[in-house]
């Protein structure tokens, strides 16, 4: 259902709900409606979330151009981080004028009127090219946008650019070797996170509010964890992704959003599926949290000392949390690598030719780095394996989900802060060295294993000032419980820190 088929009295609950979010996140400019552009500094303007500056845009109390101009601006000057592959000034700045006399021309404002949206580029646009992070694709201009883009611009946004992104969507890090390595905001000489390290590099940056991401295997969950923000993996299926390439075929590419607020993933879900129930703060008291031990052993120091204090909180809301015994959740890694190392050459094969990229499989592999060259093939027995151990995990999850009368699981999606650029060192675990990809992708394939929505919200900064974040699973189908619950986290837990630009710029 989209929201053109939405009644005007749906559509109008939407509206009150999104103001209802906006004054529950706290800022006074949420609060209070500034009383024109002029009144707020570039920083103030950056500083909103989604939902606030959809909100005030509406009203009128700033213009789509004022805000543009803000964020284009903060990218600009940040632009050694290289969250963006490709920007148009000039077209963004265009968009926003237009969406300036749409609604001084009493035309209705959509529910993201005047919200630039910055998008990964793996997602196919008419108005710029789509890399996919590959040199063989750089120029490929798609004939049709990816449904989800059409969906929003249907509803006011419009796009501010392409994201860059880990090359094929193929790593953690977002270091790519044809467009360059993205930087983390927090501190320049580290990754962002993988694959979609632009846009989380670009919300936690403030070059935007809210940017689309892909994830597959943790492409949305670790830049949300290591930058800052806020992500969601839905349910599988709960968003199109037509127009995006993937990795396996119709298991687990998924297309999200990540966003500095909990609030502006809802109202993204909320555009993207009309559904019209409100999402509030989840009432933590007497609620039961699934603590995955497994996923609790190895972490780094800063990990762990920031988990457990959050966990500490939550019990302080009055959560309980009940420890889980799961060896099984330590096979959801092995056996998603083993489906998209099987099903990769195959769906991208399709992809391309229905795409019309013009490049065959063979010519993208020949163009890329070594990195892809040498991705492994698995064998049939062992792809057939890994579906079995896949529905052994599935099952295996649920029936504790229902055994335990839990709401979630909850988890450190990743066993260490940012590594540097370039670190892809082994890891010693238990006295053995395991490879870095392995051990980072160890929390970020439950929830793409078992088809459920995943999401990350900031739980607090290491001793090096880098953010680290916390993960909350629940059942597929949950995803706006799940968002009810991420609002409740996020005021227990209180706000992160914003990276320190000046310490960003002298990367």
């Amino acid at each position: 259902m989209t929201f053109t088929s939405l009644t005007r009295r749906a559509f109008l609950g939407h509206a009150s709900s999104l103001a209802t979010l906006a004054a529950a996140a706290g800022s006074t400019a949420c609060r209070t409606a500034p009383p024109a552009a002029a009144a707020l500094g570039a920083d103030d303007l950056t500083a909103l979330s989604a939902t606030a500056a959809v909100t005030a845009m509406r009203n009128g109390d700033i213009t789509a151009e004022a805000y543009a101009t803000a964020l284009l601006d903060r990218a600009d000057r940040l632009r050694h981080l290289n969250a963006f592959r490709v920007m148009d000034r000039d077209a963004v700045l265009a968009a926003a004028r237009t969406a300036d006399k749409a609604r001084a021309s009493s035309a209705r404002p959509g529910l993201l009127h005047g919200l630039p949206i910055p998008l990964k580029d793996s997602v196919n646009t008419v108005a710029y090219p789509t890399s996919n992070g590959a040199r063989a694709l750089e120029h490929f201009r798609p004939n049709a946008n990816a449904p989800v883009l059409g969906q929003l611009l249907a509803q006011g946004a419009y796009v501010m650019g392409k994201t860059n992104l880990h090359e094929l969507s193929f790593g953690f890090t977002s270091t790519n070797p044809h467009f360059g390595a993205v930087r983390n905001p927090y501190d320049a000489e580290h990754v962002p996170g993988g694959s979609s390290g632009g846009s989380g590099a670009a919300v936690a940056a403030r070059m935007a509010p809210l940017t689309i991401a892909e994830d597959t295997a943790g492409s949305i969950r670790c830049p949300a964890a290591w930058c800052g923000i806020s992500g969601l993996r839905p349910t599988y299926g709960r968003y199109p992704d037509a127009g995006i390439m993937p990795l396996a075929e119709g298991k687990f590419d998924q297309v999200g959003a990540v966003a500095r607020r909990v609030e502006d993933l809802v109202l993204f879900d909320t555009v993207i599926t009309g559904e019209a129930s409100p999402v509030v703060p989840a009432m933590l008291k007497g609620m039961r949290i699934g603590i995955l031990e497994q996923l609790m052993t190895n972490l780094e120091p800063d990990v762990e000392r920031v988990t457990t204090a959050a966990f500490a909180r939550l019990e302080a809301e009055g959560v309980t949390l009940v420890r889980l015994d799961m060896p099984e959740v330590l096979q959801a890694g092995s056996v998603v690598g083993g489906i998209i190392l099987f099903e990769w050459v195959p769906a991208i094969t399709r992809f391309l030719e229905e795409a019309g990229a013009g490049v065959t499989f063979d010519q993208l592999l020949a163009a890329s780095s070594d990195e892809i060259k040498q991705l492994p093939r698995i064998p049939r027995e062992a792809y057939e394996g890994a579906l079995q151990a896949r529905a052994v995990v599935q099952a295996r999850v649920r029936d504790r989900f229902v055994e335990h009368r839990l709401t979630a699981l909850a988890y450190p999606p990743l066993f260490e802060s940012a590594p540097k650029i370039g670190d892809m060192a082994d890891v010693t675990w238990g006295g053995r060295a395991v490879p870095r990809m392995n051990a980072t992708t160890r929390g970020t394939t439950l929830a793409p294993c078992c088809g459920h929505p995943g999401l990350v919200v900031p739980a607090g900064l290491g001793d090096a000032g880098l953010p680290i974040g916390l993960e909350f699973d629940g059942l597929a189908g949950s995803d706006r419980e799940l968002l009810g619950l991420g609002l409740a986290v996020e005021q227990a837990l209180g706000p992160l820190p914003g990276p320190n630009v000046e310490r960003a710029l002298a990367g």
